[in-house]
């Protein structure tokens, strides 16, 4: 059975999932989660919670899908403890270095891996998979038919969004909230700068970054044909009646096996919507998804959410099946067992029955008394009795043998399971490094590559696989002259595009390229079977000292320090493989698969970067990436030369100058100012998050 699966931002939102047919609930406890903006839940909140939905055969998902410094890691493993002891029935993960450590301390508690993952093909499933973890949220992005070919041929279990809120980018990709706002979306913390108003040729009306919101109702027969074993609704952050009112309308259309009616799809269009749906990443067709929300009040929907919350409030739906037999025998006290289809059972005793005056018990009067559960969470499948002739209970006596019996019955469907507590292994201490570190240049195109950046005699070049397919005359030059050249992989690569990209690597094996940048677990399998070593890029997000050991473990030989860090958290990590930092360049803000250049200038022009304004006037480039996404760069360049001396303090294997908008010469410039060969300074610069941190 297919299982769904519904948001609950508050102890009432679970109430509101539940009674409305959900088989499983996700929340937030603490600060360790991508939602920290939402109510989450205390310890007594949550225990309550678990029991709750314990009680009626719900499970409990706890989201733990955020970054961890290394100083974090031991609080987030004691919350996973918690929730682990208190009965929860999952963990939702991120950090590749946290899922590390609960695999540890944690050992018996499931563990699946989160969108933030940006898990998008096959291999990155698979790569999950032999972590440990047990299910895959698959990224928003894909296809029916991409879905489908990953889940028939997984390993693990799938999930899939079914309803709710679109990132422009990528989940986990994403960092244009820290960037711009020290709010960090790996961090739980976004301050959804999607859905701001942006300038795309010269109209600031526009919302150029902000979607529509998923709606798959009428696909939940394709997806559960699929074999997609969850179906997830998103809305942690909105209210508890949004969440009874789609959970509802889901779980009717699920379990009933039909399409959902007119007036279902116009009341899921009235609790929420932006300028109504869109299924077009599941069909394909990603050419009218854009949408925002409509913020005017509405009586009917305010009239919908009381129904909703009345419904929720004052009902109990039965949906644990129960079985009951009842033996009442001279001279002996009258006793139950009842029991549910999972093994739980409890046994319950009356009075000694009396002699009956009149017409004694029979069997049918009592499975009738028993029959009468309602108001509880249990219904009675199954109601068997034996009595024997002229003896007499009253029906009080019966009605509250019942209530004994589900009373205990649901102390046993509460009680958490017996799962173990251990200890964290310690890190082991990692080699100092010695003598200089690395220069590394990364350009996006091959016209950066003039004869002044080579003569500069970088250790390491970094270029798109793709733009070295197209001409490797330039790269070649820098080879010939002692560089390494390290071929880019795209961040994103669907299985549909995998051949595209692994022909191009075995032609760039060919030609002496021995080595690839992969920003994605699903790409490092793609790399290798091109026989090259793997280097790991700032889409791993390696945010701790843990994920370095984990990326070490894969077999990884470098890896780049996520630029969300601060320096000082930078310099404390323990290096178990060589790492790098970025230390110059427009940072990427967003990978999507959304053309804003196509959007803005309704034909596709993507040799030629396109601007993108806000309302303060700050300038963000569009670029065209692989597969005909674009890449949102900042509008200032992250510039770090005149910190030369702190950077020299951090322990690092390499520094790299990320080149994407600059011409030839100018890259030149940058490359000369850090080597101490000129005094070249960009006009507007940032020092990134590597001194102010993020939230």
């Amino acid at each position: 059975m297919t299982e769904l699966l519904s948001p609950a931002g508050s102890p009432e939102a679970v109430i509101a999932a539940v009674q409305n047919g959900a088989d499983a609930v996700y929340l937030g406890m603490g600060n360790f989660n991508a939602r920290r903006g939402a109510k989450n839940f205390t310890e007594e909140e949550f225990q309550k919670a678990v029991r709750y939905c314990r009680i009626r055969g719900c499970k409990v998902y706890v989201t733990l899908n955020t970054l961890v410094g290394d100083r974090e890691v031991e609080s987030a493993v004691n919350q996973a403890r918690l929730a682990s002891a208190l009965g929860a029935d999952g963990l939702i993960v991120q950090d590749l270095g946290l899922v590390r450590a609960l695999h540890a301390a944690v050992p018996d508690l499931p563990l699946h891996a989160s969108t933030q993952m940006s898990l998008h093909n096959l291999a990155g499933v698979e790569a999950a998979a032999q972590m440990g973890l047990t299910r895959a949220v698959l990224a928003r992005e894909l296809s029916i038919d991409q879905i489908r070919y990953i889940t028939s041929h997984a390993s693990i279990e799938t999930e899939v969004f079914v309803h709710g809120a679109l990132c422009f980018c990528h989940s986990g990709q994403c960092y244009m909230s820290a960037l711009i706002g020290r709010r960090s979306g790996n961090r739980g913390m976004c301050a959804q700068p999607c859905r701001m108003q942006y300038s795309l040729g010269g109209r600031m009306d526009d919302y150029p970054l902000s979607l529509k919101d998923n709606c798959l109702v009428e696909k939940l027969a394709e997806l559960e044909e699929a074999g997609v074993s969850c179906l997830k609704i998103e809305g942690r952050m909105k209210r508890p009646e949004y969440t009874a009112i789609v959970t509802g309308i889901y779980a009717k259309v699920l379990h009933d096996k039909r399409p959902p009616t007119p007036d279902e799809l116009k009341t899921l269009e009235a609790a929420f919507s932006r300028e109504g749906f869109t299924q077009g990443y599941y069909n394909g067709d990603k050419q009218d998804m854009f949408g925002v929300r409509a913020e005017a009040p509405d009586r009917d929907t305010d009239k919908l959410f009381a129904d909703a919350r009345r419904a929720y409030s004052d009902g109990e739906l039965r949906r644990v099946g129960v079985h009951f037999y009842t033996v009442c025998e001279k001279d002996q006290r009258i006793r139950a067992i009842a029991f549910d289809d999972e093994g739980h059972r409890a046994v319950a005793a009356g009075p000694v029955p009396e002699a009956a005056k009149r017409q004694g018990l029979t069997e049918s009067y009592i499975t009738d008394q028993m029959f009468k559960t309602g108001g509880t969470p249990y219904l009675c499948v199954e109601n068997r009795a034996k009595t024997d002739p002229g003896l007499f209970v009253p029906a009080a006596e019966i009605n509250e043998l019942r209530r004994k019996l589900i009373s205990s019955l649901s102390e046993e469907r509460a009680k958490p399971p017996v799962r173990r507590s251990l200890p964290i292994p310690p890190l082991a201490p990692a080699a100092p490094r010695r003598g200089g570190s690395a220069w590394i240049f990364q350009v996006r195109t091959i016209e950066q590559l003039g004869d002044e950046l080579c003569a500069l005699h970088p250790d390491y070049l970094y270029v798109p696989a793709t733009e070295l397919a197209i001409d490797f005359t330039r790269a070649r030059r820098f080879m010939e002259n002692g560089t390494r050249v390290v071929a880019v992989l795209p961040r994103v690569i669907t299985d549909n595009e995998l051949k595209t990209v692994a022909d191009t690597l075995a032609s760039l094996r060919e030609q002496g390229v021995e080595e690839a940048l992969v920003g994605n677990l699903g790409h490092v399998a793609l790399a290798r079977s091109a026989g090259m070593a793997v280097r790991a890029d700032f889409g791993m997000n390696a945010f701790n000292s843990r994920t370095l050991e984990v990326l070490r473990d894969c077999g990884i030989i470098s890896a780049t320090a996520s630029f969300e860090l601060r320096l000082s958290q930078v310099r404390d990590l323990n290096k178990a493989l060589d790492t790098e930092l970025i230390v110059y360049g427009r940072l990427p803000l967003m990978v999507s698969d959304q053309c804003v250049i196509r959007h803005s200038a309704g034909r596709c022009t993507c040799s030629t970067p396109a601007q993108m304004s806000d309302r303060t006037g700050n300038v963000f480039h569009v670029v065209k990436e692989f597969g005909c996404r674009n890449v949102i760069y900042n509008a200032h360049k992250l510039y770090l030369a005149d910190k030369r001396d702190e950077l020299d303090t951090l322990g690092l294997w390499g520094y790299r100058l990320m080149f994407t908008t600059e011409s030839a010469r100018e890259c030149a410039e940058v490359a000369k100012g850090y080597l101490g060969l000129s005094d070249y300074r960009p006009n507007v610069l940032t020092r990134g998050l590597y001194y102010r941190g993020v939230d």
